[in-house]
């Protein structure tokens, strides 16, 4: 009912490239327009636009547009807003319960800054200042969230939620990127957090919506080759072997 369409991972000087000019092993085609990149829907939306042409794109196939670019806000649309249009036992999956919201709320209050952002802050660092910093926050914030998931194999409640969801999406990527691409190498996540390793293990291989929107390949590739300034020969590392250990 909702398709996704996969870009090539090597986001080079136009932006993010579907396959047609880029066929990347899982990359789709823009099945609507056949644009070349992620950018000619932003500017066919608004041929004005000077800003950014990032991923995800929600986009509205009947009015030609984008609904919304970013990615907190979609999970909450996708939480409720198309549950008139699905089958019930979906719609009755609730990843924000209103019972949880408060803690949900406070975890992503540091989650995003210190670590879904701060490997960011600390990968692109240019001062050895802003690096030290970045990546402190990044390990402390890391230490916070395993002695909460000590003996837990949720964030909150019990049961998934949004939080486990936001967290997934940069804890996924930590070992086979994040360690030695961002230079976020105080421990690895296998071998450094036995409780965030669990949780991550577990919702990989016991819960299917998270392995098969994983691609290791494209995480890989779309950091070391796309960002020249930290990798400039755009060599794409093997490992980590594997890229997820087995439970």
């Amino acid at each position: 009912m909702y398709p996704v369409t996969v870009v090539s991972p090597r986001m080079g000087s136009q932006g993010w490239p579907f396959a047609d000019v880029d066929a990347f092993p899982a990359a789709d085609a823009d099945p609507l327009y056949k644009s070349e990149h992620v950018k000619d829907l932003y500017l066919k939306v608004d041929p004005n636009y000077a800003g950014r042409f990032t991923v995800p794109v929600l986009w509205d196939k009947k009015n030609h547009t984008i609904v919304n670019n970013e990615s907190s806000e979609i999970i909450r649309m996708f939480n409720t807003a198309f549950n008139d249009f699905i089958p019930a036992e979906k719609a009755a999956l609730d990843y924000y319960p209103e019972n949880l919201r408060a803690q949900i709320d406070e975890l992503n209050e540091w989650i995003y800054p210190n670590i879904n952002n701060g490997v960011y802050r600390a990968g692109f660092a240019t001062s050895q200042e802003a690096y030290q910093k970045a990546v402190h926050e990044v390990f402390d914030a890391l230490d916070k969230v395993e002695k909460i998931l000590v003996g837990k194999e949720y964030l909150v409640g019990d049961r998934l939620t949004e939080a486990d969801i936001r967290l997934w999406v940069t804890i996924i990527r930590f070992d086979p990127v994040y360690v030695g691409h961002f230079k976020c190498n105080f421990r690895t996540i296998r071998d450094g957090y036995p409780s965030i390793h669990s949780w991550l293990q577990k919702l990989y291989w016991n819960n299917d919506a998270f392995k098969s929107s994983t691609n290791f390949d494209h995480i890989k590739t779309h950091y070391y080759w796309s960002h020249t300034a930290i990798n400039p020969t755009r060599v794409v590392p093997e490992g980590p072997v594997p890229n997820i250990r087995p439970l």
